[in-house]
């Protein structure tokens, strides 16, 4: 099998090919390296590249961050079983490998030696979400986020929900999951989730599995600011779910269909990428790729 490592070619990164060569060194694989251009090149190149090498065993690995990733794996939908995904983590916060617990998903070596799965991954409108899509509050939160990494400022999301929290915890949008209108009042946030992290510190879908044909969807309605940082840390821990407390103020289920409606335009984060439009419409596209896991490592296999 081939191996073609898509390097994120962003000034920031430049660091990755170097890093790459030299985990590359001496190994006896077939490979090519290509760097992208820009956002979208890597969905472009990989996407073309299938079309002209149908039949050809291929492992695209993504080297860089949840972007990347994302452009890697959505390029990949219908384009057959013979072509699979990787990631190779450079980026911020990797949230998919946090859902992989016992795998390095820094070790090229790990990667050779690893397995594959099929996994699911997430229409929506024209854009693809391996992992997890925010609206409202998480949004503009990834959206500052952005801002502060491409500033080199440490801690960029603890400091982008600080600076969010005044202007961005009343929202006004519809939300239907399956047919169910959950939503009833002003909205602080709406999670669809195919991971279950966001941010690098948001346990936001403690229950998502990636293989299991469904989206995990949670609502938070808007608060006052106390009772927002009163469960906020039960939020980033993954027990909000299970908080009698928390579970007042929000709505949570499963589906395979979720509608985010509002009369003005909104801001929708997908993998970290920010989009805007004033309706969005999510499917969950059951084992529609194959990915190569890195090999578990011994510990967490026992």
């Amino acid at each position: 099998m081939k191996y073609i490592f898509v390097v994120n070619g962003r000034f920031d990164k430049a660091h990755i090919l170097p890093d790459l060569e030299a985990q590359l060194s001496g190994r006896e694989v077939s490979y090519s390296i290509y760097v992208t251009t820009g956002i979208g090149d890597a969905t472009r190149y990989v996407r073309m590249y299938c079309e002209f090498h149908s039949g050809e065993e291929v492992c695209f690995v993504a080297c860089g961050g949840s972007g990347t990733m994302n452009e890697v794996a959505s390029a990949l939908v219908g384009a057959g079983p013979e072509k699979r995904f990787a990631f190779l983590a450079y980026g911020t916060t990797n949230d998919f490998t946090k859902i992989w617990p016992g795998r390095n998903f820094t070790s090229l070596e790990a990667l050779l030696d690893g397995e594959e799965r099929q996994v699911d991954i997430i229409r929506c409108n024209d854009d693809y979400s391996l992992n997890v899509s925010n609206i409202g509050f998480d949004a503009m939160v990834a959206y500052r986020a952005n801002e502060f990494i491409e500033l080199g400022r440490s801690n960029p999301y603890a400091r982008s929900v600080l600076a969010s929290m005044l202007g961005s915890r009343f929202n006004y949008f519809h939300v239907w999951a399956d047919g169910e209108k959950i939503s009833r009042c002003l909205t602080m946030l709406c999670t669809v989730s195919n991971g279950g992290w966001c941010g690098g510190e948001f346990h936001c879908a403690p229950r998502a599995v990636v293989d299991d044909g469904l989206m995990e969807v949670c609502l938070i309605r808007s608060m006052p600011l106390l009772l927002f940082l009163s469960i906020l840390p039960l939020y980033r821990s993954g027990r909000h779910l299970d908080s009698k407390r928390c579970m007042r103020h929000m709505a949570y289920r499963r589906a395979k269909r979720v509608i985010v409606e509002s009369p003005k335009m909104m801001y929708v984060s997908i993998d970290g990428e920010i989009t805007a439009a004033t309706r969005f419409e999510f499917e969950i596209l059951e084992k529609a790729v194959r990915m190569r896991l890195p090999r578990l490592e011994e510990e967490a296999a026992q």
